[in-house]
């Protein structure tokens, strides 16, 4: 197996994540994202409820979608872990070697076929 094709997929995407995170939110004190509101509605002034349920909609929608980023960042910066602790492409669970087509289809996978399907 070539750690390297994987590290490089691995680092590509990372940097896509974390300015996609960018567009949608803040790191915070502690290390985690929080969603921050779209400035363009926040530029607009409030007038009614409409308005603010449109905000308050907004904002619930963009922490959604922080939150599905942030768990895949979270899942990449693992591999990458374990490529340099040269335990990648071992599964977490069972320990067991990561099948070279799961490995292509999801670089950050931690789990092998097995034991991803007993999760589902």
């Amino acid at each position: 197996m070539n750690l390297n094709i994987y590290k490089n997929k691995l680092e590509d995407e990372k940097k896509l994540l974390v300015e996609e995170l960018g567009t949608l939110g803040k790191v915070d004190k502690t290390g985690d994202w929080e969603a921050t509101p779209d400035t363009d509605i926040v530029a607009q002034d409030v007038s009614d409820e409409a308005d603010m349920s449109e905000r308050a909609e907004d904002y619930e929608e963009r922490s959604m979608k922080l939150n599905s980023l942030e768990s895949r960042l979270s899942d990449i910066n693992k591999a990458l872990e374990n490529i340099g602790a040269e335990s990648y492409g071992f599964c977490e669970n069972c320990k067991k070697e990561i099948e070279e087509d799961r490995l292509e289809a999801n670089p950050a996978a931690l789990t092998c076929k097995e034991c991803m399907e007993k999760v589902f």
